[in-house]
């Protein structure tokens, strides 16, 4: 009898930091669907069962997209709400903003729309002063004060409930899709205190994003819902399937980069629109759109301008350090940040109010310094249709403060990136790249204006006429920093127009995003998502990267020469006593089942895991198991005498199947296969002969020592 014939828990699991075999779980999965089809012809209870079954992977897209829109909706709220509490509270109802505040005041006039009796200052609020020496004070030291509160609570919930929730989360998810396992990086807990730490860590005016957050906090709602259904919850690389899901956007699928069917992209294009509804219900922006820096320009943008649009480029791929450095501590960084941004305005707003106002063209009702220009009286041009015009003492005084702005950004985002607290790097990449694109398009604008005889405008720059835009040089910077330091391309141009919504510009940004990524892979091939990732050790192929060396599988293999022999098991020969010494004294993930120690035919493979938790099963359930009970994987028992002890049948968890090369497979090939495969491991033959094993991290230690790295950095299985 075949004890295994009934299925017992964990067999067929993996151990924490261990890669899945991908090929194992596909074949699972196969199994599985042909039972459930066979069985829909049974009886209608069964027929239901399979519908269920087939429905089930939309049903979780549909959770996932109500669940991750809705957190997103709430999230933007929040940080709105407690970005604006740090300066002061709306007295008719504290949970408004600022904004909010003051559109359901009747006593707001235009000039004055930023300022309403019900919206009070901190000192105003104290005080009953709202000018003075001693309010702007008061107001600095208790904007600084929320400040370190809300880090001190982040870095607080993130250390005790979730050290997991730390950082962006991109390179581990990239990771995790790749077919590595982190248990609990996804959990409830990790999703709980992501969104709310990421809340605080936002609100405190660190420069940090909640992008790459977000995607992070989708994912851990797709892991949620997976354990509800065994059809997911069961099989690892269907887990995947709908983890990857959640990375609706263009971002994520740049994370995405081993198994992506096309099954899985029709439903993430459904998780995106039922998250897109939900967003569009909840209107975090309060601008009934979708995008988060909507913007409107009116004059096209002419082939003269690609000149300083390809120079935003080069400034972006040189920005591609960020992050790379070690950072201080929470409390430290947010207190300097808060002391330093406070007396600059386009410091001491949030980041995302920021690259709004840089984003925005200046139409006849702007307000902004940076909209300060001297007017003609006698115009009486359309409102949409303002001509160029000489820069005002507002817009000067403006530049002087951006370009305090774009040091003070450079330098406190290489400390913040990598604290313990959620932090982004897109929308603090942005800010970077858009700060400078404005001051640029200010430049190009005024020498317009003032030379517009020069040969370089001569041909399309009219005097009189609405020539420059300089919101658009500051989205085109922004695309060109965040490409900078993440290497896209395609996906990055398409990510600017979901966020601004300008479709017309095109051009301009992929003008802007190949010349950053020329420039940057002029100081490095990886983004910093990748350097984290090999940072960090973990075991992640990159389908990008480029293998040309002339090794072959031999050159890999273990064991290599003076190596101890292979550890194998035999088909019918080993006793469960020489099982379990050979796991206690080793720790390798799996094992070669072999005909015979002299002949060395491969048989299949073993799972460590599952051979340890069959012989411990067996123990308990099987009687007459002991440790000299003889184990076999073939088909039927061995001929043993009568004396010999119950021998124990393990074929079930053989895999007759394992994935084999030859002694002279080109390792060019052997990198390809793992890639596109997602291998945990091959075995190496020759003439169906046993020779060794090539493993995932043998793979990526062989690939460091080419490119002449430490082939010891990478730390995990």
């Amino acid at each position: 009898m075949d004890f295994l014939d009934e299925p017992f828990p964990d067999v067929g699991t993996y151990e924490d930091f261990h890669t899945i075999d991908w090929l194992r779980e596909k074949s699972r999965d196969t199994d599985r669907h042909r039972k459930i089809t066979s069985k829909s012809k049974e009886s209608i209870w069964e027929l239901i069962k399979s519908l269920l079954d087939a429905w089930s992977g939309w049903v979780v897209m549909l959770l996932i997209g109500l669940l991750s829109g809705t957190l997103a909706g709430v999230i933007d709220l929040a940080v709105d709400w407690m970005t604006d509490l740090k300066e002061g509270v709306c007295l008719s109802a504290f949970w408004y903003s600022h904004e909010q505040c003051c559109w359901t005041s009747n006593e707001t006039t235009f000039d004055d729309r930023d300022k309403c009796p019900q919206w009070q200052k901190w000192a105003e609020l104290m005080t009953g002063h709202a000018e003075g020496g001693g309010a702007y004070v008061l107001n600095y030291f208790l904007y600084v004060l929320w400040a370190l509160l809300f880090s001190f609570l982040a870095v607080s919930l993130v250390r005790v409930f979730a050290p997991y929730a730390c950082g962006s989360g991109i390179p581990e998810i990239k990771t995790i899709l790749s077919g590595f396992i982190i248990r609990g990086y996804l959990g409830k807990w990790t999703l709980l205190i992501k969104t709310v730490t990421l809340v605080l860590a936002v609100s405190s005016g660190l420069s940090l994003g909640k992008e790459g957050p977000l995607v992070h906090v989708a994912c851990c709602c797709g892991n949620l819902f997976c354990s509800l259904f065994s059809k997911y919850s069961k099989n690892e690389g269907k887990r995947r399937e709908v983890r990857s899901a959640p990375d609706v956007s263009p971002l994520s699928l740049l994370q995405v980069s081993y198994y992506f069917p096309l099954k899985t992209l029709w439903r993430s294009f459904f998780a995106a629109l039922v998250a897109a509804f939900t967003l569009r219900s909840i209107n975090p922006f309060g601008n009934s759109r979708l995008v988060l820096f909507y913007v409107e320009y009116h004059t096209p943008w002419y082939m003269a301008e690609l000149v300083p649009f390809i120079l935003l480029g080069v400034f972006g791929g040189k920005t591609t350090q960020l992050g790379k450095y070690p950072v201080l501590e929470v409390i430290a960084v947010t207190g300097i940040t808060a002391v330093l941004a406070y007396p600059n305005p386009y410091t001491r707003r949030s980041t995302s109010e920021l690259i709004s106002e840089l984003f925005n063209d200046c139409g006849a009702l702007e307000s902004s310094q940076l909209c300060d220009y001297i007017n003609n009286p006698n115009m009486s041009r359309p409102v949409d249709d303002i001509p160029d015009r000489p820069a005002g003492p507002g817009v000067y005084n403006a530049l002087w403060q951006l370009a305090l702005a774009l040091v003070f950004k450079i330098v406190i985002t290489i400390f913040t990136f990598g604290m313990k607290i959620p932090s982004g790097l897109f929308i603090p990449s942005m800010a970077v790249g858009a700060i400078a694109g404005r001051i640029v398009g200010i430049a190009v604008e005024q020498m317009a204006y003032h030379h517009h005889d020069w040969i370089i405008f001569k041909n399309w720059c009219r005097p009189g006429a609405d020539c420059v835009t300089p919101g658009l040089y500051a989205m085109v910077g922004a695309a060109a920093c965040l490409g900078g330091v993440t290497r896209m391309t395609v996906s990055l141009v398409v990510i600017m127009f979901e966020l601004t919504g300008g479709l017309e510009y095109i051009v301009p940004l992929m003008a802007a995003a190949v010349t950053s990524k020329w420039v940057a892979d002029a100081f490095g091939k990886e983004g910093i998502y990748e350097s984290h990732i090999q940072l960090n050790g973990y075991p992640y192929l990159d389908v990008r990267d480029e293998f040309t060396h002339r090794t072959l599988a031999t050159d890999v293999m273990r064991p290599r020469r003076n190596d101890p022999t292979l550890a194998v098991l035999t088909q019918d020969s080993t006793t469960v006593e020489d099982v379990e010494t050979l796991i206690k004294d080793t720790d390798y993930n799996g094992f070669p089942v072999v005909v015979s120690r002299e002949s060395e035919r491969l048989i299949g493979f073993v799972q460590r895991r599952d051979l340890t938790l069959a012989i411990k099963n067996a123990r308990q359930k099987q009687d007459g198991v002991v440790s000299s009970s003889v184990v076999y994987f073939t088909e039927d028992a061995p001929q043993l005498p009568a004396s010999n002890p119950q021998p124990l049948k393990l074929r079930r968890i053989l895999n007759l199947s394992p994935f084999t090369v030859t002694d002279h497979t080109p390792m060019e090939t052997v990198v390809d296969i793992f890639r596109k495969l997602g291998l945990r491991q091959c075995l190496v033959t020759r003439s169906g002969r046993l020779l060794g094993i090539i493993t995932k991290k043998d793979v990526l230690r062989h690939m460091a020592q080419m490119m002449n790295q430490d082939p010891e950095s990478i730390m995990f299985n």
